[in-house]
């Protein structure tokens, strides 16, 4: 009878999932408890405190939304704006267009400030956008280019606007300081450098941003004035059921979080940062070329143009045969003249890069 489950682990150095740390695949393993168990609350609350540091954040409403990281966006904008409502964006790639499309679904009027991709975003060109925003928001690691975007400053000149910023990428593998940098509400995922299963989206939003919030938004599941009273940030003392948390998911999320944080925030950081400088060095020696801009390139997650006349989805399909390596293509109108290679979580290390760069070089010998 055939195994109901892959036989062969994937090394998975693509945009995400990443292979997750040992500590949250065996949080997944644990006795399952109720949503409303005491001891799920407790785990509950830990993990809310757990994401406040890693966010860099003192906020109360910090919380693991039961969705992936595209809700957490979505949770973002139909929160902050509606009919009407000036939403200022940053675009400099794929996730910078789909804030434009979930923002203009809530009834926003949408200021796009377009950038080249693979270039970070010009801060002051945002703010000046227009006038009188409700929103300003933009991805601080783009996904889908491998650039990361100077946010601190963009927060520094954002004005009366709330701000709004992507993280999936960035939490837990480059700096991210939510307070000091102006961050109004913030969205993340558990699959990249915090090194968990995806499913969960690490949220938070600021006083000043819930108080501006929209009391009815379209959305009911992903209305955070209901959701913050079940994780207890609602005011009145205590749990509202809303609905079946994802207990497992949390579980492990807060195991990967501890991982993390035992190991040290600036540590786990600087660990990014040397896998990633030791991928993109190596990547050059090769004599490949990077694709994002030289300043701004991501430690976790490297975009590299592919070689002319190479084959980009025959160069993936012979790493995943094989040397069981997953990367994936780029994005939009480069799927097919990039590659994305992430070392992100469990595999921002060295033994990680020497493994992906000694795979491309067999495979591209090949091809």
């Amino acid at each position: 009878m055939p195994s109901a489950f892959p036989v062969l682990e994937r090394h998975l150095f693509g945009p995400g999932p990443s292979n997750p740390y040992p500590e949250a695949t065996a949080g997944l393993g644990l006795p399952l408890l109720g949503h409303l168990d005491p001891e799920f609350l407790r785990i509950m609350d830990e993990t809310c405190s757990l994401l406040r540091t890693a966010w860099g954040t003192s906020n109360a409403r910090t919380l693991p939304l039961s969705a992936t990281g595209s809700a957490g966006m979505e949770a973002a904008f139909v929160n902050t704006v509606t009919d009407g409502d000036v939403a200022v964006i940053a675009v400099n790639g794929l996730f910078g267009e789909r804030m434009c499309d979930v923002a203009a679904r809530c009834g926003a009027e949408v200021v796009r400030v377009d950038h080249e991709w693979g270039a970070p975003i010009d801060p002051e060109r945002v703010a000046q956008a227009h006038p009188n925003p409700k929103v300003i928001a933009a991805v601080h690691a783009e996904t889908s280019t491998g650039v990361r975007s100077d946010i601190e400053a963009l927060g520094q000149l954002k004005g009366d606007a709330l701000l709004i910023t992507d993280a999936v990428t960035s939490i837990g593998g480059i700096e991210l300081r939510a307070d000091d940098w102006g961050i109004d509400v913030g969205y993340a995922g558990t699959q990249k450098c915090l090194g968990v299963a995806p499913g969960l989206a690490p949220f938070t939003i600021n006083d000043r941003a819930f108080e501006r919030r929209i009391t009815t938004p379209r959305s009911w599941y992903l209305d955070l004035g209901l959701l913050g009273g079940y994780v207890g940030t609602g005011g009145g003392g205590g749990r509202t059921y809303h609905h079946t948390a994802p207990v497992a998911m949390v579980v492990s999320l807060h195991a990967g979080l501890n991982r993390v944080l035992d190991e040290g925030l600036e540590q786990v950081w600087a660990r990014h940062a040397e896998a990633g400088q030791q991928l993109q060095d190596g990547l050059q020696e090769m004599g490949l070329e990077l694709f994002a801009q030289e300043g701004w390139r991501l430690p976790e997650l490297t975009t590299v143009k592919v070689p002319d006349g190479v084959d980009s989805a025959a160069v993936r399909a012979l790493l995943l045969e094989r040397h069981n390596i997953e990367i994936s293509g780029g994005a939009g109108a480069y799927a097919a003249t990039v590659w994305r290679i992430g070392l992100m979580g469990h595999n921002a290390r060295p033994d990680a890069a020497l493994l992906m760069l000694a795979a491309l070089k067999d495979v591209l010998a090949r091809v």
